[in-house]
């Protein structure tokens, strides 16, 4: 199993939606620096809310990264904020996903009628960026990034 999302900009596009786009994958890699073993996944979060506080953006807590095995589902869940609920410690040879996960507007979603898509309850703009990786000591390596 694997996964991985990236939103693109197709066309002319705002500077907001470019700002936030770029906002996604810089949170991403911060969380780099703390997707290590001996990291809690609440530090993966801080990492990430941090970096899209910092451009005025909001993320999603409805939605996040997770563990990656036999299914596409597995605990632990990876939380996009400062969870103190998310207490996992990583451990060398983990394999999740860190998927920021980010709105322009108040960052709260709602589910469609379809049971299924996720849209931001204030209809602004949102992006996403996920990779999967194996935490290991030193840095994570990427599974799914070019």
């Amino acid at each position: 199993m694997a996964d991985a999302a990236e939103t693109v900009a197709v066309g002319q596009v705002s500077a907001e939606a470019e700002r936030l786009i770029s906002c996604t994958q810089r949170a991403f890699a911060k969380a780099m620096l703390v997707a290590r073993a001996g990291f809690r996944t609440s530090e993966i979060g801080r990492a990430v809310e941090r970096e899209v506080r910092r451009d005025g953006f909001s993320v999603i807590r409805e939605l996040g990264g997770h563990g990656i095995g036999r299914t596409i589902h597995e605990e632990p869940r990876i939380p996009n904020y400062a969870d103190p609920e998310a207490r996992h410690v990583l451990t060398e040879g983990l394999v999740i996903t860190v998927e920021p996960i980010i709105a322009a507007g108040s960052g709260r979603a709602v589910l469609a009628k379809d049971g299924w898509t996720m849209k931001t309850a204030d209809r602004r703009p949102s992006a996403h960026y996920e990779h999967t990786i194996v935490i290991t000591k030193g840095a994570p390596v990427l599974l799914t990034a070019a």
